[in-house]
């Protein structure tokens, strides 16, 4: 089989793309904080911000493909430590285009879609950028910075993602499960939509790009839905429940990055090409059910 590198393999989307990628890669996956074992998949650690580290990785390996999903995410902790957060999210991201561009393989980058401003939903591919919070602000960066290293780069945009927790990470529903279980309170936001997928779907959709795309795609799911309303969702499909659940506003909470308004994603174009996210609740009844 042919050799693909995943960096992020210890997050939680990079370690579902390498449980799907096994099935006709030899997959090699990046960690850095946490280790990763598992079957059929070789864990290398690796400082991405390390340009000689990065160099010798490919040097190493012999990829004949990479898809980089390492980054810092949070968009709190992006707002906070700009400085930090930077070299993983722009710089190595720009070099690891720049090493594909010299090995002449298919790279395939995972973006957000906070780069846009929330106001003009939904989005396509070629909608002007303009994120309210640096995490946006750095994925802008990358985006243009890659392309520029490497033009074949396939750029993909990612919506919310859940699903079941991995070994090493949890997707942002986790907390909500244990919350609305305990009977406590749990307020989401009425006033802030996205068009989320399982993080099944989305590797499937970075197989898909890897195959099919250059340039930049949207991976977003079919339906737009609030916090809130996701919320409900998920009581009502995993049978939880629901005297904790409340309604807020964006306006209640205060956060260190501001928050987009509406970044629901038009996916039109990965659709024709064949990706096909399930609807959500057939999503969550299979992870009911995994």
């Amino acid at each position: 089989m042919k050799k693909l590198l995943v960096t992020g393999a210890s997050g939680f989307l990079g370690w579902h793309l390498c449980q799907l990628a096994k099935l006709q890669w030899q997959v090699y996956g990046t960690y850095f904080a946490h280790k990763v074992s598992s079957p059929s998949i070789t864990a290398i650690e690796v400082n991405l911000t390390d340009f000689q580290e990065l160099q010798r990785l490919f040097q190493e390996i012999q990829p004949e493909a990479v898809i980089h999903t390492a980054a810092k995410s949070s968009p709190n902790f992006c707002q906070t430590y700009p400085n930090r957060t930077k070299p993983i999210n722009v710089t190595a991201s720009a070099n690891i285009a720049g090493l594909c561009a010299d090995y002449a393989i298919p790279c395939v980058f995972t973006s957000t879609d906070l780069v846009f401003d929330g106001l003009h939903p939904p989005y396509k591919e070629n909608d002007p950028v303009c994120p309210v919070n640096y995490y946006g602000e750095q994925k802008v960066r990358a985006e243009v910075e890659m392309l520029a290293r490497y033009p074949l780069t396939a750029i993909c945009r990612m919506p919310l993602m859940f699903g079941n927790i991995t070994p090493t990470a949890s997707s942002f529903i986790q907390p909500f499960i244990k919350i609305l279980q305990a009977e406590e309170e749990l307020s989401l936001f009425i006033d802030e939509f996205r068009t989320p997928v399982s993080a099944t779907t989305a590797a499937q959709g970075l197989l898909l790009a890897l195959d099919k795309v250059q340039g930049i795609i949207h991976l977003g799911g079919k339906e737009r839905i609030s916090r809130y309303d996701f919320g409900r969702l998920l009581v009502e499909v995993l049978k939880l429940p629901e005297t904790g659940l409340k309604s807020c506003r964006q306006a209640d909470v205060k956060m260190a990055a501001p928050r987009a308004r509406d970044v629901s994603l038009d996916s039109s174009i990965a659709f024709n090409l064949g990706y096909s996210p399930l609807s959500l609740r057939k999503e969550l009844l299979k992870m009911g059910s995994g």
